[in-house]
């Protein structure tokens, strides 16, 4: 495949964008080379600038499950825009998107429409120190709650993937509100209430990690979050940005059968544009402003055409149930058989292949993989067509989209990618 005119369109980012990409991991810096332009996007395929074509399994890092340019939704946001694109005043759409949410989602009695992930990871964190009149924050180490300055501690994503330090340019006294712990260890946690439990608001987590690769909970892990965090006083936060409406219809709660305090949300809930949301208990949540005085603000948050997309979104998935049962079929499909060598962790449509022989439970043992290997094959698969998150510590992603056409063909490029990518 030839790239001149994304190699072109880089350099010319580079000029004027730190780094070129406006998110780290779009800039290819771990698996070599440089960047794909995108000029367009339908159903599972992906276009490039110089007309290369891709079966994508990025799908936005998560949102587009039911692919690209989905009718439904484009059809949404055309009708929002001959009304407006934004009012900074309550609409009615608003409203029906939080009843979706509520209709969906076990936990959310109540819920604020924000605009991003970050935002909903951060004011879910802020309102359980306001609620519990405590302080600290308990995470775990590689998952991601967004760009939080207190929640970078020992975070996965684009830090984990470019070695970048934790704490840079946040204060000391932001990294010590907060306690980072192995995922997957009851004992970490039971030894940090035993320690500060007095003093902890809550302990946020991803039920199921996508953010240093897809890594799910031990069994039982979710039930001693739950048990724990109840029997201290402290809030259980699910951040479902990634997992909501993606592993099932309810999120990672539905999946496992937990009831978290608090849940964040993002990704799916806005059909591809930007949005994201918090909620949970109605008496924690009737404690933000301007019924409470915990405040959180924002001037777009519910706009209209986010909003009109992600109630296309989540109409479409509550009226095809359907849509779980194929995705799960497909990615099993996609998943069975890793070679020697390779790790595969899966749960629903999210997954990553790591390349380690040893199983992947935890950040340390993630980052046990071969990043040079991933970084090759990759490369060899984007040639052939298949478009994957650029970093070994990112989660892959099916959409409803991709065909049985789509898996016989990256099953195929990917057996001779593994081999390939030994040398």
């Amino acid at each position: 495949m030839t790239r001149s005119k994304s190699e072109e369109l880089f350099r010319s980012a580079q000029a004027v964008i730190p780094g070129g990409v406006n998110s780290p991991v779009r800039a290819f810096r771990s698996v070599g080379g440089n960047p794909v332009f995108i000029a367009c996007g339908e159903g599972s395929h992906l276009l490039d600038v110089d007309g290369n074509r891709y079966i994508d399994y990025v799908g936005s890092w998560g949102p587009l499950l039911l692919g690209h340019r989905h009718p439904e939704i484009v059809k949404a946001i055309e009708e929002a825009l001959t009304v407006g694109t934004s009012f900074g005043a309550p609409t009615e759409r608003e409203t029906e998107l939080a009843e979706e949410i509520l209709a969906a989602v076990p936990s959310v009695e109540m819920v604020r429409l924000v605009n991003s992930g970050t935002e909903a990871t951060m004011s879910a964190v802020r309102l359980a120190r306001g609620f519990t009149g405590r302080d600290l924050t308990v995470k775990f180490e590689g998952c991601y709650h967004g760009h939080v300055d207190s929640l970078l501690v020992k975070a996965g994503s684009g830090m984990a993937t470019l070695g970048i330090a934790d704490t840079q340019g946040v204060p000391a006294a932001f990294c010590d509100t907060t306690i980072a712990l192995p995922f997957n260890s009851v004992d970490a946690l039971e030894q940090a209430f035993r320690a500060h439990g007095a003093r902890i608001a809550s302990v946020i987590v991803e039920p199921v990690v996508g953010n240093m690769g897809c890594v799910p909970p031990a069994p039982g892990f979710l039930q001693a979050l739950r048990e724990i965090t109840a029997r201290h006083g402290a809030l259980l936060i699910f951040d479902e940005v990634m997992t909501g409406f993606r592993v099932a219809r309810g999120g990672a709660q539905e999946l496992y059968g937990i009831r978290p305090d608090l849940t964040t949300l993002g990704k799916v809930i806005g059909g591809g544009l930007p949005i994201g949301a918090y909620g949970g208990r109605a008496d924690i949540m009737r404690c933000i402003a301007p019924t409470g005085p915990v405040y959180q603000a924002g001037t777009l948050s519910g706009n209209p055409l986010a909003v009109s997309a992600g109630l296309a979104m989540l109409r479409h998935i509550r009226q095809h149930p359907e849509i779980y049962p194929q995705l799960e079929s497909r990615a099993a499909r996609l998943t069975s058989a890793p070679p020697a060598g390779v790790t595969v962790n899966r749960v629903g449509s999210m997954f990553t292949f790591f390349f380690t022989d040893q199983p992947v439970m935890d950040y340390e043992s993630a980052k046990r993989s071969d990043t040079e290997r991933f970084g090759r094959f990759f490369r060899l698969m984007l040639d052939r067509g298949v478009y994957l998150a650029p970093s070994q510590f990112e989660a892959a992603f099916l959409s409803a989209a991709h065909s049985e056409a789509d898996i016989d063909a990256t099953l195929a490029a990917a057996a001779e990618c593994f081999e390939l990518s030994v040398h």
